[in-house]
């Protein structure tokens, strides 16, 4: 009995014993559990973020993207503005450059008529009528001593006629190549005599007078503050109050072109006179030039002088310098006035105009573009066909 009581009771006691060990076993189970539901739990949410998180990652680096490029096209774009900027900024750079150094021309001008004992200081203060500039070079001092002893006044009635009459009369010329040089010297020597010149910031040579042109205007402009302005050649002569009443009938013109209009060939054979070296810019062979006024005496009023001096560095010069003046017009509001008077030849020519009643302005021999040999011959013409010698003292303006 005992060994039966024994084994029940020590096997009571395994089953006690086995009974907790399997109760201890569930909750470790149900640990486990809850254990592996947290993970699956807090790896769902990890793997949930991971997926949502990557499309914001990359929509966030495409706007990055895009602002960059944005920013790169914008930073383009103001580069691009900044350079067509700076082209314009050069540009009129440029242009007040040109303006300055017409401006220093016309200064440096105006204090050598100063120095030479000239009423030039009170030129920029009062209107005159016309300035007249005789072109002419180094060579050509026997020409200037021609003109001077037959249609232009000298000394004290040149003043008076400037004062009385707002004509004002220069010789215009330029600098020698070798500046301060003999021609130059002889030049200032004979300005300390006659105080008759108008000196320009140019580099005297037959192939330069079309930029000659250009900078006796834009001088011309900036001295004298006047109606017209005359280019005439020194061997072409001149009667002052015919060319002065031509001129008065378009002064309220504000832009007129008066001349003897032409139109002529454009020469392209190279080695004769006048041979046009941009002649293929005219068309055809045997084409002609727009209408132009003769290049040995114009007048352009006081806005195309202007209009001149503004634009010197863009304008275009041929090599005839009488092209290059009419082109620069073409395309502007301008007045062509072909006057017949100022291209009269010598005589007979003049003799029998003015016994016509048609007085010529300005003759000259068309054969050699000037009066043929002028120095021995402007007396002559002078006196055959020169105006009445008190013509302009009667004149009115």
């Amino acid at each position: 009995m005992l060994n039966s009581k024994t084994k029940m009771s020590v096997k009571g006691r395994v089953g006690v014993g086995g009974g907790e060990m399997g109760s201890r076993n569930a909750v470790v189970s149900r640990n486990l559990a809850l254990l592996l539901c947290f993970g699956c739990f807090s790896a769902g949410i990890l793997f949930t973020n991971r997926i949502w998180t990557e499309p914001e990652r990359t929509n966030l680096e495409s706007k990055n993207c895009n602002q960059k490029l944005k920013f790169e096209n914008h930073t383009s774009i103001n580069s691009l503005g900044q350079i067509s900027n700076t082209q314009y900024d050069i540009s009129a750079l440029d242009s007040k450059i040109s303006n300055i150094e017409m401006k220093l021309a016309a200064a440096k001008a105006e204090q050598r008529s100063l120095l030479s004992g000239d009423t030039a200081s009170g030129n920029l203060k009062r209107k005159y009528f016309m300035v007249i500039g005789i072109n002419t070079a180094f060579s050509s001092r026997k020409r200037r001593d021609s003109v001077r002893t037959t249609w232009m006044p000298q000394g004290e009635a040149r003043k008076k006629l400037e004062k009385e009459k707002g004509i004002v009369i220069r010789f215009v010329i330029g600098h020698s190549s070798t500046a301060g040089g003999i021609l130059d010297k002889a030049i200032e020597a004979e300005e300390m005599v006659h105080g008759d010149f108008l000196r320009l910031e140019h580099v005297e040579g037959y192939l330069e007078l079309s930029a000659k042109t250009k900078t006796y205007f834009s001088t011309a402009v900036a001295l004298w503050d006047a109606d017209f302005y005359i280019k005439v050649d020194d061997d072409v002569h001149v009667n002052l109050a015919t060319l002065g009443t031509i001129l008065a009938g378009h002064r309220k013109k504000h832009r007129v072109y008066v001349g003897c209009m032409k139109s002529g060939p454009v020469l392209s054979k190279r080695g004769v006179k006048y041979y046009e070296p941009e002649y293929w810019k005219f068309g055809e062979a045997g084409n002609k030039y727009f209408r132009h006024a003769t290049g040995q005496l114009y007048a352009i009023s006081k806005d195309l002088a202007t209009y001149i001096s503004e634009n010197q560095h863009i304008l275009h010069k041929y090599v005839n310098e009488d092209v290059s003046l009419g082109s620069w017009f073409i395309g502007l509001d301008v007045e062509h006035v072909d006057d017949k008077r100022i291209c009269c030849g010598t005589a007979p020519d003049c003799e029998w105009k003015a016994q016509l009643g048609s007085v010529c302005a300005a003759s000259f021999d068309w054969k050699c573009s000037g009066i043929c040999r002028s120095v021995e011959r402007m007396v002559e013409v002078h006196r055959t066909c020169g105006e009445d010698v008190n013509a302009l003292e009667h004149a009115s303006f």
